[in-house]
């Protein structure tokens, strides 16, 4: 899943694809570089962000959608807010990836309208503008588990079929190095709930760990990304596609040989 953020304030690449030409080259750049699936996003929800209006959403995100929509991979809308999903669905999207985790009954109802498209859950403590004052948790793999099980039981008895669900622990959304680092390691039990999606590229916690800043930090996101493949994750969110395509298929090479009966006799 490759990234293209509609803002003028993304953490990760500032307004660089803020005016819509500039992302509908970045998402056909995507597709070629191997993304099966782009994550389109109008409003940003890094730590501190201040909520945007629908119609502001709307009006970064619709020309990028009519321009992208037979690009060739699916699409995804990265938002919250029921009216943009009503929207954006009504534009032929493929899915939606809500950072707040279908909390709400309108966003419930509003995806529950759509017979065929694609769910992320993805746990928040909070909202993007007070996710990150002090996250504390006394079991965080134990409390993102719950929660997010209570959101898929709830879309799912709303008439969502579980087929269309995917869950995300919410990698650095009002969670501290250590509680992103328990949840990597222990994705295999969200695999229980539903595929998972993960989101590592470039994120704070690559910084805390390297001192790299944000845009010298590929090689950690890329190692974290693999630890979270080996665990499980199906889906994998980022900002570098060709490069994460490239590491897959050297690890995917390495495991399927691993799994050849021959080549384990000859080990």
């Amino acid at each position: 899943m490759g990234v293209i953020n509609v803002t003028p304030d993304s953490f990760s690449e500032g307004g660089r694809h803020f005016d819509p030409a500039r992302a509908i080259e970045h998402g056909l750049q995507m597709v070629a570089d191997g993304a099966s699936i782009l994550d389109i996003g109008g409003e940003s929800t890094r730590p501190g962000a201040q909520d945007l209006s629908a119609e502001e959403e709307l009006k970064r995100l619709v020309p990028v959608i009519d321009a992208l929509r037979d690009c060739g991979a699916a699409l995804s809308i990265d938002t919250r807010k029921p009216e943009v999903m009503r929207a954006v669905l009504a534009e032929g999207v493929d899915m939606i990836n809500d950072v707040e985790g279908c909390r709400s009954e309108s966003a419930i109802a509003a995806l529950a309208s759509s017979p065929v498209c694609g769910v992320c859950v993805m746990h928040m403590l909070g909202t993007p503008n007070s996710m990150q004052r002090d996250p504390r948790y006394d079991d965080v793999v134990g409390e993102v588990y719950a929660w997010l099980a209570n959101r898929v039981g709830a879309l799912t008895a709303a008439g969502v079929d579980a087929r269309r669900l995917l869950v995300d622990p919410g990698i650095g959304f009002g969670k501290r190095l250590e509680h992103n680092l328990a949840l990597i390691a222990s994705l295999d039990r969200f695999s229980q709930l539903a595929p998972v999606l993960i989101g590592v590229s470039r994120k704070s916690m690559l910084g805390t760990i390297t001192g790299r800043p944000v845009g010298e930090r590929l090689a950690g996101g890329l190692a974290a990304m693999l630890a979270a493949v080996t665990r499980g994750a199906r889906v994998v969110r980022v900002h570098d596609v060709a490069q994460t395509r490239d590491a897959l298929q050297v690890w995917q090479a390495i495991e399927q040989a691993g799994a050849t009966p021959e080549l384990r006799r000859r080990g």
